[in-house]
């Protein structure tokens, strides 16, 4: 395994929160917010960068969303499309007008230093408050899902805590149209589900909570409705975590393996038979205060992920690239 840093907060007073993509050239994306004294903060804003030695320099980040007044953009996501176009989705919300929505933009050209970004638009879900942060999942009949969490009324505050409800955004048309799917309940904050199609065309929808463990549900109509939540046995401090369906048909789980603390960061695979299990991992990160992975697969193998380490003191944003042999 290799690591590099993408980015060290420098004069900016926190930064964190990071997603990864790889354009067909081999370059590299990726984004993080900051903004602000903190998170959350109306002057939040998502900032990108991107790198063409396979991640050992990174570009100075720019800010790509930016808004004004009492609305903040979080949570960014970058994903490359079946057809090879970037998205970058992302949040926008404002606490004083109530206003709690979900936003992506897509570029055709990713494989260039400045790609021409598509005018940005709202993915309707037809919540009064919604937010995501974790990559699609495409479907073996094309579809796009979305993982997203909404609750049925605007907070006052910027979360919607114990009334947050998770299901999925799914498209039929590649982004043109959207409808919102599914409420699974778990306990108080449940949010940024991510998932999963297994073999048999179950749907596997992991949820972070703040219950010392990820809670868990399924879907066999294609995420038009799921089960009830129910516990895994997965270990997690209330943090977001990554798991994808790697090139090998094996399932990637990066974690951080406490129920308590952010403390140190893992990656596993899934045991061949498909029956999620986990085996005993490498570690990316050995410190405190590491969260937030996000990960993105090469063709032949290659595995890019990013986490952010001490987001309000050194600000890393780090890479860890390693092949999936490297995996126990």
């Amino acid at each position: 395994m290799e690591q590099y840093i993408v980015a060290t907060k420098g004069g900016r007073p926190w930064q964190g929160i990071p997603t990864i993509e790889r354009a067909a050239n081999g370059r590299l994306w990726c984004a993080f917010f900051s903004g602000g004294p903190r998170e959350p903060d109306v002057d939040n804003e998502i900032l990108i960068t991107s790198s063409t030695d396979d991640g050992a320099t990174w570009s100075e980040p720019v800010a790509i969303v930016s808004p004004a007044g009492t609305v903040r953009a979080y949570d960014p996501c970058l994903w490359h499309d079946p057809n090879g176009q970037l998205w970058l989705f992302y949040n926008m919300a404002s606490r004083k007008e109530g206003y709690f929505t979900l936003w992506g933009m897509s570029a055709p050209n990713s494989e260039e230093a400045d790609p021409i970004w598509i005018s940005p638009r709202i993915i309707p879900v037809n919540a009064p408050f919604a937010f995501r942060l974790n990559k699609p999942t495409v479907l073996a009949d094309g579809s796009w899902l979305l993982p997203v969490t909404h609750a049925p009324a605007a907070p006052d505050d910027w979360f919607a805590r114990d009334r947050q409800l998770q299901g999925v955004a799914l498209t039929a048309d590649e982004g043109v149209t959207w409808t919102l799917h599914g409420g699974v309940a778990a306990p108080a904050w449940a949010l940024e589900n991510m998932i999963v199609e297994r073999e048999d065309g179950t749907l596997w929808m992991l949820i972070r909570t703040g219950a010392g463990v990820l809670w868990q549900s399924f879907s066999r109509d294609g995420g038009r409705t799921w089960d009830d939540g129910t516990p895994t046995s997965i270990p997690n401090p209330g943090s977001r975590f990554f798991v994808r369906r790697l090139e090998s048909g094996r399932i990637l789980l990066i974690n951080t393996p406490d129920a308590q603390e952010r403390k140190t960061l893992w990656a596993y695979l899934s045991d061949p038979d498909d029956e999620m299990r986990f085996g005993h991992g490498l570690q990316l990160d050995d410190r405190d205060r590491v969260s937030y992975p996000d990960a993105v697969q090469a063709p032949g193998g290659m595995l890019y992920a990013v986490h952010d380490c001490d987001r309000y003191g050194a600000g890393e944003i780090v890479l860890s690239r390693f092949a999936e042999s490297e995996l126990p």
